[in-house]
């Protein structure tokens, strides 16, 4: 029996961010949340996601399969009851939402056939808009801290650097760590293997430096955020989450935002996050095709994947940026930039979908990688669906 994590109806409410990825691939903790289902059961997993994003994001072939709704987080009660599904049929529910069963092949692209329905009690910790992203990021650090450094010992914490605070910090070998201070009062620092923190930071968990990441002189980060791998992060974050290979290298202000892979931030980039009449703040919706109220009193910046932006620009709150925009000029942008969009508050074009494909090249090829033929192929998708 084949374990595959698989996409409902939230795929389309963490548009734009899923436009590249099945929901399981979005990072929030120290981990993206197949990574933690890999972990937790100790297994290879495969995906069922959009059919465009099949031949990256593979089904595994096998006759019959135990599916986990990718947008869920692990946990020991969980992983008991997943483990204990074993025929056809059976499936464990939380409310209306289907959160494992073990389905057949002939069932993978079919309605199933659910047999036997066991209601899970909880806890269940779920990402289901996109605001959960950075909301739910402090739990999941802590979670993925203790899953992932249990029974491990640190590497040393150079003396140069000073640390308070009763909750740990864990550095991965070939951490590079100097001059910075550590503040673990409210949660655990984690910094990932050749990671790199410049001198002169300040630092108040919980956070998590990812492998390869690097943070500039004199970063200020406030807890909960994620630094990804092959992320750099400099000037002021809180709250926020860059998933990978996305670069915020200069001073300005990140928060209550998630950031997609293959971003670049200019120098002075600044977001809101809280609204001047300090109401709940509305955000872009792709299902509806309209803004919603997410409740929340702190919302900033969403960008997906491959968009960039240039010096000293300043996105308002709950502001949606799609997959490869380009975005520029005096004051604010619009709080929803659909995806292939070029310009900024004067008005937006469309950005070519050759310029976008060779740009996106260009900033692979810095990084040592190359944009392949089935990635194009789901750029190409995305840009036909979206003009």
């Amino acid at each position: 029996m084949k374990t595959i994590l698989f996409d409902d109806s939230r795929w389309h409410d963490l548009l734009p961010l899923t436009a590249t990825r099945p929901v399981s691939y979005l990072r929030c903790g120290i981990l993206t949340i197949h990574e933690k289902w890999e972990l937790a059961l100790n297994t290879q997993i495969g995906h069922l996601t959009q059919e465009y994003l099949a031949q990256k994001f593979t089904t595994p072939p096998s006759s019959i399969y135990k599916a986990i709704n990718g947008g869920v987080f692990p946990s020991s009660e969980l992983c008991a009851a997943i483990n204990a599904l074993q025929d056809p049929g059976q499936c464990i529910m939380y409310g209306d939402t289907i959160i494992a069963a073990v389905i057949t092949e002939s069932e993978l692209h079919h309605t199933w056939e659910l047999k036997e329905k066991i209601n899970f009690q909880g806890p269940l910790l779920e990402i289901k808009n996109l605001w959960n992203i950075f909301k739910l990021n402090a739990v999941a650090i802590q979670a993925d801290f203790e899953a992932i450094t249990h029974g491990r010992e640190s590497a040393p914490l150079s003396p140069t650097n000073g640390k308070i605070g009763s909750h740990p910090l864990f550095l991965e070998q070939g951490a590079k760590v100097e001059y910075c201070n550590f503040n673990t009062t409210h949660g655990p620092i984690y910094i990932g293997k050749d990671a790199e923190i410049m001198e002169g930071g300040n630092f108040r968990g919980p956070i998590a430096f990812c492998e390869h990441s690097i943070t500039k002189l004199a970063t200020k980060i406030y807890g909960a955020t994620t630094i990804g791998p092959g992320c750099r992060a400099g000037g002021e974050l809180n709250n926020a989450v860059m998933m990978a290979n996305s670069n915020k290298g200069h001073d300005g202000f990140l928060g209550n935002s998630v950031i997609g892979e293959w971003c670049n931030l200019g120098a002075d980039t600044n977001n809101s996050n809280l609204k001047n009449n300090y109401d709940m703040v509305k955000l872009w919706n792709y299902p509806s095709q309209k803004f919603v109220n997410t409740g929340e009193q702190f919302c900033g910046l969403f960008m997906a994947d491959h968009s960039k932006c240039a010096i000293n620009t300043m996105f308002n709150t709950g502001t949606v940026v799609g997959v490869s925009c380009n975005i520029f000029g005096d004051g604010f942008p619009r709080n929803y930039i659909p995806h292939f969009s070029w310009g900024g508050p004067g008005g937006f074009t469309d950005y070519k979908l050759d310029k976008a494909l060779e740009s996106m090249d260009r900033v692979l090829e810095r990084r040592g990688q190359k944009l392949s033929e089935v990635d194009k192929s789901i750029f190409e998708k995305i840009y036909a669906e979206s003009r």
